[in-house]
């Protein structure tokens, strides 16, 4: 007959057993994130998305294959979702006005709502610094995909009535073609596209988006989210209620 300490041990062994199986059926193989690359990486990223890296040009060169690798793998949609739902969670929060028509929310274009990661493939990941003429010829392709969770929450958030706002670095001269592009990835019913005019070359992001807020700010309108994935999409004056940045370690816009 088996000892108690015997049948103890298989009961855990089958408690264990089953467990893990619910494991994997709650969370499948393809979102299994695992642990990547250098240590030494994962703290460069992480300086990199709390803003304590300062200004940067490119990767540095011990860490291009681990940027590689995350943006390839499942760690980059698997950060990007709980941004989505960390938005999602606060939008719910809200207090709408009666009419709807005042509560805004800020998206940046940018590896926000559309994913330039065709274009960083074939580019290094942002281990090369970055080439303006090459990129806007990638833009005037309108192919850029939509980020999937992006656009969850762009469709939730119009669905709940917030007016929301597009506020890119992209210059005028790529309205059509950035148009074409979102409506082809799934986003419309945007209240208002703004891209950079004459009146705001030279100036920095964080300066020349900070203005953009303050006019819509001035209009009545109240700012109650903002989602980008740089800093300067985020900071500056009139400032969202809150703001959300999404994963980036390609490249750095100040």
């Amino acid at each position: 007959m088996a000892s108690p300490t015997s049948i103890l041990s298989l009961l855990l062994l089958v408690t264990a057993a089953v467990s893990s199986a619910a494991a994997v059926r709650i969370y499948p193989r393809e979102h299994v994130v695992r642990a990547e690359g250098d240590p030494r990486c994962e703290s460069w990223k992480f300086a990199v998305e709390v803003n304590a890296a300062g200004s940067w040009k490119t990767v540095p060169r011990p860490c291009i294959e681990f940027v590689r690798e995350y943006f390839n793998g499942h760690r980059y949609l698997s950060d990007s979702r709980a941004v989505a739902n960390y938005s999602l969670t606060f939008a719910y929060s809200v207090k709408l006005g009666k009419d709807h028509g005042r509560d805004a929310w800020v998206f940046d274009v940018d590896e926000t709502l559309l994913s330039n990661l065709p274009y960083y493939r074939a580019n290094g990941f942002g281990s090369k610094p970055f080439n303006d003429t090459s990129f806007n010829e990638w833009v005037n392709t309108g192919s850029a995909p939509p980020l999937p969770m992006s656009l969850r929450l762009y469709k939730k958030l119009k669905s709940l009535g917030f007016k929301i706002f597009l506020l890119t670095g992209r210059g005028e001269s790529q309205r059509v073609v950035t148009q074409k592009n979102l409506l082809r990835a799934g986003y419309s019913g945007w209240e208002k596209l703004i891209l950079r005019g004459t009146d705001d070359e030279g100036k920095k992001a964080t300066v020349y988006k900070s203005e953009k807020r303050a006019e819509l700010v001035k209009q009545g309108y109240i700012i109650q989210g903002n989602s980008g994935d740089q800093w300067s999409d985020l900071m500056g004056f009139a400032l969202a209620k809150r703001s959300f940045k999404l994963p980036n370690s390609m490249y750095y816009i100040p």
